[in-house]
C-alpha cells in the first residue's frame, strides 16, 4: 500500500498525512465486507440458538464457540465452519488496516490514537473468532463453551501481582463499551456508517430498526460480562467469570427469564442481521 503524501486541513492551513482511496485496494474492500457479514452470521447463530433455548424447542445459551460446535455437528457443517473462518479474516485484516493507517479519520491525535487502540482490540477479538471457527472445523477444539477458557484466564490474572486490580479494570472497561453500544442505539449514530444513497427505503429502515434492537441487546449482555468481571475482582474467585453464554444464561434465570432471554437472543439475531447490512452497504470513507 502507497502512503500519500499531506493534506491541508481547513483548520489554519496545517497538514495532516492521509491516505488515499488508491491506498485501500478494492479487493481488500471487499474482503472487510465478507468479514462483516461473517460475523453477522456468528451472530444469527448466537440468537436463534438462544431463542430456541428460550422456549424449549432445542438450542442452547450459547457463545460463539458452542456456535460454531453446534455448525459443526450438521452435515456439511466443516465445510461451512471453514468459510465462515476464511470469511472473518476479511474483518481481522480490516481492522489492522485501521489501526496501521486510521483510513477513514484525518488524523487527529488523542481520538485517533483511541480509534487505532479500539481496533486493535476488537482485531484481537475477531481473529480469537476466526481461530475458534478454523480449530472446530479441524477438530482441534472440544465442543464446549467458552466460559472454561474465560475463567482459566481470569485465573492465571488473579495470579498475577495485583490480579484483582486487573481483573476489575478489564471488568470496567467491559461496562463502559456495554454504555457506548447502548449510546450508539440511542443517537443512532451507527446508520452513519451506511451508504444512504444507495439503499432503498426499506433496506434502510431495516438496516436502522435491526441496529437499535441488537446494539441495546449487546450492551445489556455486555453489561452484564462486565459485572461478572468485577464480582471476580472483588471475591477472587474465578468460578463468577462469566461470557457472553453465562450472561445469557444468567438472564434465564431471572424472573420471567424465559421471556426475557428470548427478548434478548432475538435482539443478537437482529444484530447479526444488522452486520450483514452494514458489510453490503458500509461506507468506507477514505479522507
Amino acid at each position: 500500500m502507497e502512503r500519500v503524501s499531506s493534506i491541508t486541513s481547513s483548520n489554519g492551513g496545517k497538514k495532516d498525512s492521509s491516505v488515499s482511496a488508491d491506498d485501500i485496494k478494492p479487493w481488500i474492500k471487499g474482503f472487510a465486507r465478507i468479514g462483516y457479514i461473517s460475523r453477522g452470521i456468528v451472530y444469527m447463530l448466537i440468537g436463534a440458538l438462544s431463542v430456541m433455548a428460550a422456549f424449549g424447542i432445542g438450542g442452547s445459551t450459547s457463545d460463539s464457540k458452542g456456535a460454531f460446535s453446534a455448525v459443526a455437528s450438521k452435515p456439511f457443517g466443516e465445510v461451512l465452519l471453514w468459510i465462515l473462518g476464511l470469511g472473518l479474516i476479511g474483518i481481522v485484516l480490516w481492522r489492522l488496516i485501521q489501526v496501521v493507517l486510521d483510513p477513514e479519520h484525518v488524523k487527529n491525535g488523542g481520538k485517533s490514537m483511541f480509534r487505532r487502540l479500539s481496533s486493535l482490540i476488537s482485531g484481537i477479538a475477531y481473529a480469537s473468532l476466526t481461530f475458534n471457527a478454523l480449530s472446530i472445523a479441524m477438530h482441534a477444539r472440544s465442543s464446549g463453551s467458552g466460559s472454561g477458557s474465560k475463567q482459566t484466564l481470569s485465573a492465571k490474572l488473579l495470579a498475577q501481582p495485583f490480579g484483582q486490580w486487573i481483573v476489575g479494570i478489564i471488568g470496567v472497561i467491559i461496562i463502559g463499551f456495554a454504555f457506548y453500544e447502548i449510546h450508539k442505539a440511542y443517537t443512532e449514530k451507527y446508520t452513519n456508517k451506511f451508504k444512504r444513497h444507495e439503499m432503498t427505503n426499506k433496506e434502510w429502515e431495516l438496516g436502522r430498526k435491526t441496529g437499535k434492537l441488537g446494539l441495546y441487546s449487546r450492551g445489556i449482555v455486555f453489561l452484564m460480562i462486565g459485572y461478572f468481571f468485577i464480582q471476580t475482582a472483588i471475591t477472587a474467585d474465578p468460578d463468577k467469570t462469566k461470557g457472553l453464554d453465562g450472561a445469557l444464561s444468567k438472564i434465564a434465570q431471572q424472573p420471567y427469564g424465559q421471556w426475557l432471554l428470548g427478548i434478548v437472543a432475538l435482539g443478537l439475531f437482529l444484530y447479526g442481521v444488522f452486520q450483514i447490512l452494514k458489510g453490503k452497504n458500509r461506507h468506507m470513507t477514505i479522507y
